[in-house]
């Protein structure tokens, strides 16, 4: 028998106490990989949405919520400004691109989003059916939207008040004319369409013609100047505000990263004493196998057998709990994309694999180790004639 089935054989002999330190190693594995998988695909899907958009330019209100809602579709918008806004920064020299967003009307929990062909290029979208938007009221949308709703080219629908489609639905309805394909942007959630229809369908609202006003403008800079001055011009104005998603999104995972860091070290600790208790399991079971430790020195075992038995019975637990750590990340990481999915937030998939995750198995495989090696040591120094001899 190898040392490796040896070491297999004495643990399920124990099956409570391998049992206890195969959980605290994957329950603390586990929370570390889920953290990682989660947190690192919503990063990456954030800096995804906000490339090539240096500014977001708003009503007055929170800085965070008009880039919540501007960029992500997150949050509500915190409110609408003048169409000339739009004007004036397209003729500012520090602004390369202007792109207005006209918000505030939802279909189905998914957001409706009026804005120019250019929002659509920023994302260098495809067609998985049909085209672009071009007249009033025609709409596009976005891949996980028809997947949802089952909806496709020819499909007649109309928007509800609010973002979240808790208000009353309007009697002018769009006409779907292209889905997308999946972009792996926030444009997979939305329902896209020209500005012009957004104010057609606000048109007579309150009874009387609505002011052309747009939601928010994202704006890119002309010059690494403009990041100095550009914002400062437009806080100074009466009812407007710059926000810029880098500082802002920056600041949210800071405000965030504390509940994350909090949960990591739990995890650490889980796997601290998913240590001990391997320790503990091993130091024990040493003084009740010392007979049967003497008995295979006088059978041909020399001593780095036995301290290389010792040994693979805590890498054996190590890398078994590990492995089951790494499974339920995953797992949690999947349900969480589920749940996200069905929030119509952000999607997180438990298929996606990290490379900090192998830091995470060498580090569990090291604690293992270390807490294999007194009981390893003892075993390795074992008296054959006295234990034998104590029976």
């Amino acid at each position: 028998m190898n040392t490796a089935s040896l070491a297999a054989s004495y643990l399920r002999a124990r099956p409570l106490q391998t049992a206890l330190s195969l959980l605290l190693l994957a329950l603390g594995a586990g929370t570390i990989v889920a953290l990682l998988l989660v947190v690192g695909q919503i990063e990456a899907r954030m800096g995804r949405d906000a490339r090539g958009i240096d500014l977001v330019v708003g009503a007055k209100g929170s800085p965070m919520q008009l880039i919540l809602s501007g960029i992500y579709h997150a949050d509500a918008p915190t409110g609408n400004v003048p169409l000339a806004t739009v004007e004036l920064l397209r003729k500012n020299r520090m602004v390369k691109r202007a792109i207005p967003l006209a918000l505030g009307d939802s279909w189905k929990g998914y957001r409706i989003v009026g804005a120019p062909q250019e929002y659509l290029d920023l994302y260098g979208v495809a067609f998985a059916s049909g085209k672009s938007f071009a007249g009033e009221m025609e709409a596009v949308l976005g891949h996980d939207v028809a997947a949802r709703t089952g909806a496709g080219v020819g499909a007649r629908f109309a928007g509800a008040h609010g973002v979240g489609g808790e208000g009353e639905a309007h009697a002018e309805a769009y006409t779907v004319v292209g889905v997308l394909e999946r972009t792996g942007s926030v444009l997979d959630r939305l329902v896209l369409t020209s500005i012009e229809s957004v104010w057609e369908v606000h048109q007579h609202q309150g009874g009387k013609e609505a002011e052309r006003e747009v939601t928010v403008v994202l704006v890119q800079y002309a010059s690494p100047l403009a990041a100095a001055m550009l914002p400062r011009q437009i806080n100074a104005q009466s009812g407007l505000q710059a926000a810029s998603p880098a500082y802002e999104t920056a600041r949210l995972f800071r405000i965030v990263g504390v509940g994350i860091e909090a949960l990591r070290a739990f995890a650490v600790v889980l796997i601290l004493a998913a240590g001990l208790s391997v320790f503990i399991a091993l130091y024990t079971a040493l003084e009740e196998r010392r007979y049967d430790l003497a008995v295979m020195r006088t059978l041909g075992a020399s001593p780095a057998r036995l301290f290389g038995l010792l040994l693979a019975e805590g890498l054996v637990l190590a890398l078994v709990g590990v492995l089951l750590g790494v499974a339920l990340g995953h797992g949690l990481a999947a349900a969480l994309g589920v749940w996200l999915e069905a929030q119509q937030q952000y999607p997180v998939s438990g298929l996606v694999f990290r490379s900090e995750e192998l830091w995470v198995v060498a580090v569990a495989l090291g604690v293992g180790l270390a807490a294999a090696l007194v009981p390893a040591w003892r075993a390795y120094r074992t008296d054959v004639a006295g234990t034998l001899s104590r029976g």
